[in-house]
C-alpha cells in the first residue's frame, strides 16, 4: 500500500519546504484537497487552482498530483485544474448529476479521473462506473467535518469495491486504484492495508509537529511491515 499526504495539516507559509521534505521522504503522490466554502458541512475554503499551479511547477512532472473537489461546481470548474497541471481530478458522485459525462470530458484531456463516496454513499452507486474510472476514492470520515476519528465501518464498502475491482481485473477489464482518505495514521494504516485499499491518504499522520514526515512516515512504514516497536 502506497501513502500519499494530504496538505491540509502544512504551515502554507512553508508549504515548498514541506512539499520538498516530502519528495526526500519518498513520497510520488500528493493529495490536493479542495474545498470551496459551500459544499463540505463546515464551508471550509482551503485553495484552488493557482496553489495547485504554485505546486507543481515547485515539484515539476515527477511527482504525482491529484486534486480531491469538494465543491459544488466541478462539472463547470474541473478544467481550471487540469490546466493547472493535476494528474487526476477525484470528484464527489453525491455532487456531479452527470458523473459519465464528467468522466469522457476530463480523460479526453489526458487527466485521469476517480470518483469519491461519502461514508454513507452505498457501493452500488459507483459500480456502473467502475469499467471507466482511474481511481475510487472511499471517504472513511465526512468530508469538512473536523475533530472525526477513522470510520471502521466503512470496511464492507471497501471490501465490497475490492472485489468488484478485482473482478474486474480477472475478467480483463479496467482496474481503478482503490484509495481511503480520513484518520489514517500508523495505527491504522495496516488494517486498511488487508481490506484491499492501495493508496491511503494521511494528514496529520504525516505532516505534524511531533515529527518530521521521513519520521512519520518510517513509523507508517514499520507498522505495515509488522513491527510493533514503533506502536
Amino acid at each position: 500500500m502506497e501513502v500519499t499526504p494530504s496538505i491540509l495539516t502544512a504551515d502554507f507559509c512553508k508549504l515548498g519546504e514541506t512539499l520538498d521534505d516530502a519528495v526526500a521522504a519518498g513520497i510520488n503522490w500528493i493529495h490536493m484537497d479542495v474545498m470551496d466554502g459551500n459544499w463540505v458541512v463546515n464551508k471550509t475554503i482551503t485553495f484552488g487552482p493557482a496553489l495547485i499551479k504554485s505546486v507543481r511547477e515547485r515539484l515539476g512532472n515527477d511527482v504525482f498530483i491529484d486534486c480531491h473537489l469538494m465543491i459544488s461546481n466541478a462539472e463547470e470548474t474541473w478544467n481550471q485544474y487540469v490546466e493547472a497541471g493535476v494528474d487526476m481530478v477525484i470528484a464527489h458522485i453525491e455532487a456531479v448529476d452527470d458523473f459519465p459525462d464528467l468522466i469522457r470530458k476530463i480523460q479526453s484531456t489526458g487527466t485521469q479521473i476517480g470518483c469519491v463516496l461519502n461514508p454513507d454513499t452505498p457501493v452500488s452507486k459507483v459500480t456502473p462506473l467502475l469499467s471507466e474510472l482511474d481511481l475510487v476514492l472511499v471517504m472513511s470520515v465526512v468530508p469538512g467535518k473536523g475533530g472525526q476519528s477513522f470510520m471502521p465501518q466503512v470496511e464492507e464498502k471497501v471490501r465490497e469495491l475490492r472485489s468488484a475491482i478485482d473482478i474486474q481485473e480477472e475478467s480483463g477489464g479496467k482496474t481503478p486504484i482503490l484509495m481511503i482518505d480520513g484518520g489514517i495514521k500508523h495505527h491504522n494504516a495496516a488494517i486498511v492495508r488487508d481490506w484491499g485499499i492501495d493508496i491511503a491518504v494521511v494528514g496529520s499522520g504525516l505532516i505534524n509537529e511531533t515529527g518530521s514526515i521521513s519520521q512519520n512516515l518510517e513509523e507508517i512504514q514499520k507498522a505495515l511491515e509488522g513491527d510493533q516497536s514503533t506502536h
